[in-house]
């Protein structure tokens, strides 16, 4: 009986579950509103904010504007006792805000060569860089569970949006679609889970009658982000074990 409670004084304590979420303006949840960080939109209505509530650790370091080569203040949160990482990242890297400025202010030809620069940075350059940051958090937490979330396509198809022309919203929309081939296959390489999140918005897009995505609004940095409801519907895609 002694040398039970000697094994059991002697073993580690079990680590507390702790959920580090990280990434870009999709993942703090600009757009949505209800901001708690103002420099990095975080919002109380982003999915990682939603999903806290099953942890009893939260570090939600997530910033709009974040590349993946500006990760590394980020992870700074990350410890061997994290159990549980999402980062949604990678859109900044191949110029998201430039595509949609030169794809709202220009003409259809501006437009489809400024997102065919981004097609191609997302299969020559984008690859290399989100496998160095998954191995970085893998390494930095190898206990944890990595989520990787993808980008939904902004605009449903036929319908009937006047802010941009259909050349330009079908450009954008195979952008997405490349990108998240990408995310996808970057994500298997490390071991991580991806969620798709394209047909959960498939019926949401920013011109949609029921729109998960904010149009051209004020303030600008909230345009073309999931709303609220779009928010909401990353974390469902989260929680309910869709691939």
């Amino acid at each position: 009986m002694a040398g039970v409670l000697a094994v059991a004084l002697l073993a580690p304590a079990p680590i507390a579950p702790e959920y580090v979420a990280l990434g870009d303006s999709y993942a703090s949840g600009a757009g949505a509103g209800s901001y708690v960080d103002g420099s990095c939109r975080r919002s109380s209505n982003a999915y990682p904010a939603l999903q806290s509530k099953d942890f009893p650790s939260f570090k939600f370091v997530a910033c709009s504007g974040a590349t993946t080569k500006s990760l590394r203040s980020q992870f700074r949160a990350l410890t061997p006792n994290t159990t549980f990482v999402t980062i949604t990242i990678g859109g900044n890297d191949l110029g998201f805000v430039d595509v949609l400025t030169t794809c709202t202010l220009k003409g259809d030809g501006a437009c489809s060569s400024r997102v065919a620069k981004a097609v191609d940075f997302i299969h020559s350059q984008l690859p290399g860089r989100l496998d160095a940051a998954y191995t970085t958090i893998k390494e930095a937490s190898p206990n944890a569970r990595l989520v990787v979330l993808g980008y939904p396509r902004l605009f449903t198809p036929n319908d009937q949006c006047r802010t941009l022309s259909v050349v330009k919203r079908a450009a954008l929309n195979d952008a997405a679609d490349q990108l998240s081939g990408e995310i996808a296959e970057a994500a298997s390489r490390a071991g991580a889970r991806y969620v798709d999140v394209r047909e959960t918005f498939a019926d949401h897009g920013v011109c949609s009658r029921e729109p998960w995505i904010n149009a051209l609004v004020s303030p600008t940095a909230d345009s073309y982000h999931p709303n609220r409801a779009g928010q909401a519907a990353y974390f469902e895609a989260l929680t309910s074990g869709r691939r």
